[in-house]
């Protein structure tokens, strides 16, 4: 996958762009606004990394510019500025997440498989990881070739982890992503779903961790295949 890095500091696109290609990322930079747009117009990329405070032309600008080419480019902003107004300005461009500097590179390339791995569903509707397959249009979930059946909430609860590879999920982002905002459970409702979900995929139930006082995170580990 191709990722257009645009950031006007040479060091934060040096190190970025090493953990990126670590990760089989194909990486091509722009040091500014102007530049960027002038790459995106030339050349398809799968996801764009953005900047917010550059000269000339700040991130904000250079992405309202760029969605009017491309609109279906995710983009993951970058920015000193952790306010709120920030982040929602940037969401409402049309933004898929929002990183704060200081980051880490670990994290952030985290970000970046899931926002593609969430890409790769909506285009391909499958998705695997080994002998663990999830259809997104017969609504099914098999392991080792048979089908699971899992509730609706389990289904759900899956497909978010498969999309947040790598990232640690707070209880509480899970109960507003799959839940909805207006549910009034609590954390037992996450964890009870959590148990049963481990239950039904078997020996694959074990890549859905624990993450000591945070919640979980979903890591697939080909090695043990």
């Amino acid at each position: 996958m191709k990722v257009l890095v645009c950031d006007d500091e040479k060091l934060i696109r040096d190190v970025v762009r090493e953990y990126l290609e670590l990760n089989d990322y194909e990486v091509v930079e722009a040091s500014d606004g102007d530049e960027a747009i002038e790459l995106v117009n030339k050349d398809d990329f799968d996801i764009i990394i953005m900047d917010i405070m550059m000269p000339h032309k700040d991130g904000y600008q250079t992405v309202k510019e760029i969605k009017e080419i491309k609109d279906s480019i995710p983009v993951i902003m970058l920015s000193a500025r952790g306010e709120e107004y920030d982040k929602l300005h940037g969401f409402d461009l049309g933004i898929d997440d929002y990183v704060t500097k200081p980051f880490s590179p670990k994290e952030l390339v985290a970000r970046v498989k899931a926002i593609t791995k969430r890409k790769a569903i909506k285009k391909n509707k499958t998705i695997n990881y080994g002998n663990l397959e999830l259809d997104d249009v017969a609504h099914e979930v098999r392991v080792d070739g048979k089908l699971v059946t899992l509730t609706p909430k389990e289904y759900d609860l899956l497909k978010y982890f498969f999309q947040n590879e790598h990232i640690a999920l707070t209880r509480e982002q899970l109960l507003n992503n799959v839940w909805g905002y207006d549910f009034y459970g609590d954390d037992r409702t996450i964890d009870t779903h959590v148990k049963t979900l481990r239950q039904h995929l078997g020996s694959f139930g074990e890549y859905i961790k624990t993450v000591r006082k945070v919640g979980y995170k979903f890591e697939y580990d080909e090695a043990k295949e």
